[in-house]
């Protein structure tokens, strides 16, 4: 039986014009993060189990992670997630470092769940994190940067939204406000991370038989549909409205305004499930019709660097999958044409290739990507190979060109040609690689 060709269920072949988006991609959000004063790291594949089921979440580690047992006996996990690597290595150095620490890796990463648009079983992920910031500079900072990311590759404030809830807030309407044990309240907040991906009389369904008799009796069921369905804080309850992580979000949100961000919005249905987040958590969302989910998603996370035996620090971070942003990218036709890394196809006519390397490693030097056809086929199909690799410009050379130091350049879009000497030919070249370097841009 032959074997397929195709790759493992929910991870991704990337041909050279995908790899191209990639690059095009990751060299934007490096771009964009360096500005911020963020420094790249990285970490190994494989961790440890137990980092994970330390704080991540029951069903990340039970039901998405690939887990296994090497040859010493250690259980160990294909990284699900970079926080907690992350915030392993700070601990490791958290004396040496210096604060206010940022950091950012791009990381693939690997969950086993069922493929579908936007989530695949593997994935790379920007991660940001700023380390050593109590106050709310931290969440305006990296709120900031996650819209200037967008905006970076084209996108209009209306193409997306921020959604903002903090877990603080929660934590007290389910056990202030609405009365719930610690069991009830866990097992509701789990319920509300997915609500979006539930009818609302399913919703209701599920959250009642989640409730105690007296919890229902006392009318949380119509309580907690209230104070989720509030669009501002003004709807909340004055008991809620009043509480200091409300009043909190409400500044932040002023703070986002006076920094250019007005599409920022309260959100109490906004959970996120990660068992470590301790405050505000924060989404930024697709408006667009066909892709409206969540793009990235973050908050703070102040207790998961004191897990490793050391004094916490103050933290707030954000990731963002590669597979949402391209298809945000795409829905809202924002992915430009991207050309081929090599300028020209060489062209060779006989066995001129030792005579014209010279040449060829001088164009090399000045800064040009040339791709030297030296199959020794008719000219007619070594055109055809270009065009099939996305080349246009094609340099022809044979021994009648290195005679009379007069060189061919053709134009494959047009079929136009021209005859230029070799002093002339480096110039003409030099100046096509910096324009086409321009209209990358």
């Amino acid at each position: 039986m032959a074997l397929s060709t195709q790759p493992y269920k929910g991870a991704r072949d990337f041909y050279p014009e995908d790899k191209r988006l990639q690059k095009y991609i990751f060299s934007n959000l490096r771009r964009v993060v360096e500005q911020f004063g963020y420094q790249e790291y990285d970490a190994p594949i494989l961790e440890p189990l137990e980092l994970y089921l330390a704080k991540t979440g029951e069903e990340i580690v039970n039901e998405q992670t690939y887990s296994f047992t090497d040859r010493g006996g250690r259980q160990v996990v294909i990284r699900p997630e970079m926080t907690p690597t992350v915030s392993r290595m700070v601990a490791a150095r958290r004396q040496q470092l210096a604060y206010p620490l940022r950091w950012y890796s791009i990381p693939n990463l690997w969950r086993y769940e069922r493929p579908q648009k936007g989530r695949l079983r593997e994935h790379w992920q920007l991660n940001v994190d700023i380390f050593g910031i109590s106050s709310l500079e931290a969440e305006v900072e990296t709120i900031s940067l996650m819209s200037q990311i967008l905006n970076s590759f084209g996108a209009q404030p209306k193409m997306y939204r921020i959604r903002l809830n903090s877990r603080k807030l929660m934590d007290s309407i389910l056990r202030d406000y609405l009365k719930l044990g610690s069991d009830e309240a866990k097992k509701i907040a789990q319920l509300i991370d997915r609500m979006h991906k539930l009818e609302r009389t399913e919703f209701i369904s599920q959250a009642d038989s989640l409730l105690s008799a007296e919890s229902k009796q006392n009318g949380a069921t119509e309580k907690l549909l209230d104070v989720l369905g509030a669009k501002d804080f003004r709807d909340l309850p004055k008991l809620l409205s009043t509480h200091a992580s409300a009043i909190q979000l409400e500044q932040l949100i002023d703070r986002l305004k006076k920094a250019g961000i007005k599409n920022a919005q309260f959100d109490p249905s906004l959970m996120r499930g990660f068992d470590y987040y301790t405050d505000i958590v924060f989404e930024i969302f697709d408006t667009h019709p066909d892709n409206n989910r969540s793009l990235f998603g973050g908050g703070r996370y102040d207790g998961l660097v004191g897990l490793f035996g050391v004094d916490p620090i103050p933290t707030v971070g954000f990731g963002m999958g590669d597979v949402t942003l391209s298809n945000f990218l795409e829905g809202h036709h924002l992915l430009p044409q991207l050309s081929s890394e090599t300028d020209i196809w060489v062209a060779l006519i006989g066995p001129v290739y030792d005579k014209c390397s010279s040449l060829l490693t001088g164009l090399r030097r000045q800064g040009l990507n040339l791709a030297v056809d030296f199959s020794g086929r008719k000219l007619g199909d070594q055109l055809k190979a270009a065009q099939k690799n996305g080349l246009m410009n094609v340099l022809i050379i044979g021994e009648k060109e290195l005679t009379e130091d007069l060189f061919t350049l053709k134009d494959l879009s047009s079929g136009s040609e021209q005859k230029v000497s070799s002093s002339e030919l480096s110039e003409l070249l030099i100046k096509q690689h910096r324009k086409k370097q321009d209209d990358s841009h």
